[in-house]
């Protein structure tokens, strides 16, 4: 199939095999799930009803649905960006042009934070958390799904931001537990917190022309960009946590390949006592760092 021929007269399974078969001559190296997931969109079927219904022929509006998807996932765009959708930790996730792609990577961080409030679980009184820099609030919505006694609170920078993970939040029906505040980090917060999260922008000022485009032209620069020596974030959030924590309480925070020794220092400067070594990723990186404000 040529890039400029139509989808019209295919049928569902025709016309995920043409697109998949497209996808690969582009090089891009998850082809058959993208296909799947676009013309599923196209269409509004799930796998399931792609299944049943593959010899269906696609209508107009269809078709100019699925020439739109191909397009513009051939110039670049991330598939999560296309459908403004993305699933994390196995929670369905809408997306919006101010927040980032949820990962995999970040689930190292709600792994991390359930572990420490595992190990210092708390009787009486529900678990306060906060996401400082929520963006779509995959990490706080993650933890909420997870302990249900807990309250949370998520701030962002980006009002537009916010908007996404309140309206996520309710989706999911979370929203009775969850709060969201427009602040810089965690400025605008007082009270005290059990639990403290975060996702900061952790790359190099110079690094970001070198990132793939499907990051680089498309996620927020404010989500990526941390500064000279990436550490700019944790500069400001630490402090600020450490205000927020109660004593035995914990901060988790997901760092970038190389930062885990420097991040460290930034906690143990803030009072912060280390709680063991970093978290790695699927791919073996350390992805996730925790400190513990211990009582003095």
């Amino acid at each position: 199939m040529h890039a400029t021929e139509r989808f019209d007269a295919k049928t569902l399974d025709e016309a995920r095999r043409a697109l998949t078969a497209d996808l690969k001559s582009a090089g891009l190296p998850s082809a058959e799930l993208d296909a799947r997931l676009l013309v599923g969109a196209a269409v509004g079927l799930d796998l399931t009803g792609m299944v049943r219904a593959g010899n269906r022929r696609l209508v107009a509006r269809e078709c100019d649905q699925l020439a739109e998807f191909k397009e513009r996932r051939l110039a670049g765009e991330p598939v999560a960006r296309l459908l403004r959708a993305k699933e994390f930790w196995g929670l369905p996730l809408q997306l919006s042009p101010a927040t980032l792609i949820p990962r995999p990577d970040s689930e190292t961080v709600v792994e991390l934070a359930l572990e420490m409030e595992r190990h210092e679980r708390r009787l009486g009184s529900p678990l306060r958390l906060v996401d400082i820099g929520t963006g779509s609030g995959a990490i706080l919505l993650a933890l909420l799904s997870e302990l249900p006694g807990a309250t949370g609170v998520g701030t962002d920078i980006s009002a537009a931001a916010l908007r996404t993970a309140s309206g996520n939040a309710e989706r999911l029906g979370l929203a009775s537990r969850a709060a969201f505040v427009a602040c810089n980090y965690a400025a605008a917060l007082s009270g005290v917190f059990d639990l403290i999260v975060s996702n900061p922008p952790y790359i190099r000022s110079s690094e970001i022309a070198s990132l793939s485009p499907e990051v680089r032209q498309h996620d927020p620069l404010l989500a990526l960009d941390g500064g000279p020596d990436g550490l700019d974030a944790y500069r400001s959030l630490i402090p600020q946590a450490v205000r927020l924590l109660a004593p035995g309480g914990a901060l988790v925070v997901e760092i970038g390949y190389g930062q885990g020794v420097a991040v460290l220092e930034l906690m143990a400067a803030a009072g912060l006592t280390p709680a063991g070594p970093p978290k790695s990723d699927l791919a073996g990186i350390p992805r996730a760092l925790a400190g513990r404000n211990l009582p003095r």
